[in-house]
């Protein structure tokens, strides 16, 4: 694969922006990257996002011969970036745009979808109070914890450690260390979860530009991070339906795809930036990328492993949990993951080269992976 991401910049991503429409953020987030890339809007001809790419392209001034609207949720980013890279390798793009803006909190510019009734989710979910998405995770996350001796102080434990990450980045909207007394202590939303395991709800977004080495200059080069493999799976809508209790069959197919892909080994991941809606995602996501074995992954983050300083960097914006979430998380741990390679992040990784990004989309129900690199 010769896919590069050349372009990455987010807008601002601190609590409300409610003067921001959702296709303003997307308009903001994709010229951003623009600029981070040093190109016009009339080179790029490829588009890619999950709310109206054709909407936005016309309002960057776009004419695209490859457009991709795919929306399962919040791994929808890293999915374009697969996408992208694939149709450049066709010849169908040269260059692609993949844009993301959500107004997660003001909601401005945001239309309420009406639930449907005959859909899967309608018929059998939603009429028992499966609705917001802190009912559908509960489950799996205490599925998790009951098959592998865990309690609530494993989900802490995550909390935990990535405010030790947080609390470096100036960016972060939670940037306060805290304990793992004070996160049990904390409000309860839905057991198990307390207000701290949860993620924020925050406006935002942000812009990739993918291209191949051989269509970029020397200083796009020269800040390029390679896409070495990438992977993606989903599984039924349904929680209940889930080939298994936990949710994690969809990113553990996407990641060995992605690692095929990408031919490294586990082994030689240095960085990690794992989807937190929850604070057992982390876990699960360790567990699933093979950098963890099954059951294991709640000891790495006890033992300090993936804090500063730990020989597996986790989430070092602070997640989904401390940094910002505007509902779709997918496209801020890619963000991290090309600062952390260019050796730009708040809170640098010394001598990072390679990062795994898995983004969970569709309450868990859909997946993706990206294996990125620099040289």
């Amino acid at each position: 694969m010769d896919a590069i991401i050349i372009g990455a910049a987010e807008t601002d991503v601190l609590g409300r922006n409610p003067d921001q429409s959702v296709l303003g953020l997307n308009v903001e987030g994709g010229l951003r990257a623009l600029a981070d890339a040093g190109l016009e809007p009339g080179q790029i001809d490829g588009v890619a996002g999950a709310y109206s790419p054709h909407g936005v392209a016309h309002a960057l001034g776009i004419t695209p011969r490859w457009v991709d609207s795919t929306n399962v949720g919040g791994c929808s980013f890293l999915m374009h970036v697969r996408h992208a890279a694939a149709a450049i390798a066709a010849g169908h793009a040269t260059r692609v745009l993949v844009t993301h803006g959500e107004s997660g909190r003001s909601r401005a510019g945001t239309v309420p979808r009406p639930r449907d009734p005959q859909s899967w989710t309608g018929q059998f979910e939603e009429p028992y109070g499966a609705k917001p998405p802190y009912t559908r995770f509960t489950l799996p996350a205490l599925r998790y914890l009951h098959d592998n001796g865990l309690d609530e102080t494993a989900l802490a434990q995550v909390v935990v450690a990535q405010r030790r990450w947080s609390s470096r980045v100036p960016r972060a909207g939670r940037r306060d260390l805290m304990t793992i007394d004070e996160v049990l202590a904390a409000p309860a939303l839905a057991w198990p979860f307390t207000v701290p395991m949860i993620c924020m709800l925050t406006d935002g977004g942000g812009g990739l530009v993918v291209t191949a080495s051989e269509h970029a200059t020397a200083e796009q080069l020269r800040r390029s991070v390679k896409v070495l493999g990438t992977g993606e799976s989903s599984d039924p809508l349904l929680v209940a339906q889930v080939p298994d209790p936990v949710g994690d069959s969809a990113a553990r197919r996407a990641a060995d795809d992605a690692f095929a892909e990408a031919r490294i080994g586990r082994s030689e991941i240095g960085h990690v930036m794992v989807y937190d809606a929850f604070a057992h995602l982390p876990l699960i996501g360790l567990e699933c990328l093979g950098l963890a074995p099954v059951g294991k992954a709640a000891e790495l983050v006890a033992a300090g492993e993936t804090s500063p300083g730990g020989s597996l960097p986790l989430n070092t914006n602070g997640g989904g949990l401390a940094y910002t979430h505007t509902g779709m998380y997918g496209m801020f741990a890619i963000q991290e993951a090309v600062r952390q390679l260019r050796h730009e992040a708040a809170a640098q990784v010394p001598d990072v080269s390679t990062s795994a990004v898995l983004g969970y989309g569709g309450m868990f129900t859909a997946s993706s992976v990206l294996i990125l690199a620099r040289d």
